[in-house]
């Protein structure tokens, strides 16, 4: 479900501003699920907001155990590093209008990418310093050697280079409804979902092809290689090869609104819309059956947000099941081989 910048922009109290750079400390609880007693671990406390990146976005690291988030713990909405061991955040930004579903960690985890109002910015892990990269962007994301961002912006589709400044580069000509576009693993081409069509451009700004997939309701995720991308159509799990224009199912899903996969494609980690069985979910590629993990109860499931952490070894998801929207963890390493880091 595509939100507006401003749908996540909540008023809240006036307060002095946490500064960037300063630690807040754990604030975390376990508690056993009330539907299968599995163990998940909140990481932020409902009291205040938080926000996954979307689950085509990178958000935990492979490297350093840390997961990016946006809050408004600080006080504005601000961008987040959450340490997994100790549980502590440190605050990266300090702009005024962060978009939490733009925030993104860059490749090489040096750095994270995000939008403030309508500007695409990037910050540095390090010395916290901000770079500016476009103005009037919308939601995009970042090519896996952190060359190139893709983002849809004034009807169109746009390229622009994070590391030579220079104009953006028009690929395409899409809707306003388009969402946002996905740069193909190790391939100079260009994803973007448009109503429920998905269109493939290529860098070098040839005509963009509409691909032969069923209608689509989600956005799609690229598989690790680039070779292939998943997608929901209703409640089908289905994959699609552009080279050869194949389209097959994956899988019948009991009800999959959301859904994440796991490094090598063979786990998918997906949240139910079910109001009767509000469920986060486990599929296995290969058997096809599902395994309820816990209750998400989220008031809008789309949002949840269900994603892995790189070794597959962990999930995170997100809901405001006991408040506002704070993010859960749960571990899977009895249940899904650990995988080489993306």
């Amino acid at each position: 479900m595509a939100l507006t910048r401003r749908a996540f922009l909540w008023a809240v109290p006036a307060m002095a501003a946490t500064p960037r750079g300063q630690l807040l400390p754990a604030d975390r609880a376990r508690f056993a699920d009330g539907a299968t007693e599995l163990e998940v671990l909140r990481l932020t406390n409902p009291a205040y907001s938080s926000f996954l990146p979307a689950p085509w976005l990178r958000s935990a690291s492979s490297k350093s155990g840390f997961l990016i988030y946006a809050s408004d713990r600080p006080g504005t909405m601000q961008a987040l590093r959450l340490d997994i061991r100790t549980g502590e955040s440190k605050v990266l930004t300090e702009v005024a209008e962060l978009n939490p579903q733009t925030l993104t960690l860059a490749p090489d985890e040096r750095s994270i990418y995000y939008l403030d109002g309508t500007t695409l910015k990037q910050t540095s892990l390090a010395m916290l310093r901000d770079r500016e990269l476009a103005a009037e962007a919308g939601p995009f994301t970042v090519s896996e050697d952190g060359l190139y961002a893709a983002y849809c912006g004034g009807g169109k589709l746009m390229l622009a280079s994070t590391a030579v400044k220079g104009p953006a580069k028009a690929l395409a000509e899409v809707s306003p409804q388009a969402s946002t576009p996905l740069i193909r693993p190790k391939r100079a081409a260009v994803l973007c979902r448009d109503g429920d069509a998905v269109w493939l451009a290529t860098f070098d700004g040839g005509p963009a092809r509409k691909l032969k997939t069923a209608p689509v309701s989600s956005n799609p995720q690229w598989s690790s290689d680039g070779r292939a991308f998943t997608y929901l159509s209703g409640a089908e799990l289905r994959e699609h090869v552009p080279d050869t224009n194949a389209d097959a199912l994956v899988a019948k899903t009991s009800q999959f609104i959301a859904f994440g996969r796991n490094a090598d494609s063979s786990v998918f980690v997906g949240a139910s819309g079910s109001k009767a069985s509000p469920y986060v979910l486990l599929m296995l590629r290969v058997t096809r059956r599902e395994l309820a993990l816990c209750e998400h109860r989220c008031s809008t499931p789309e949002l949840v947000h269900p994603t892995f952490a790189p070794s597959s070894q962990r999930i995170y998801f997100q809901s405001d099941r006991n408040g506002k929207m704070a993010i859960y963890s749960m571990t899977v390493e009895k249940l899904v081989e650990k995988t080489e880091s993306e």
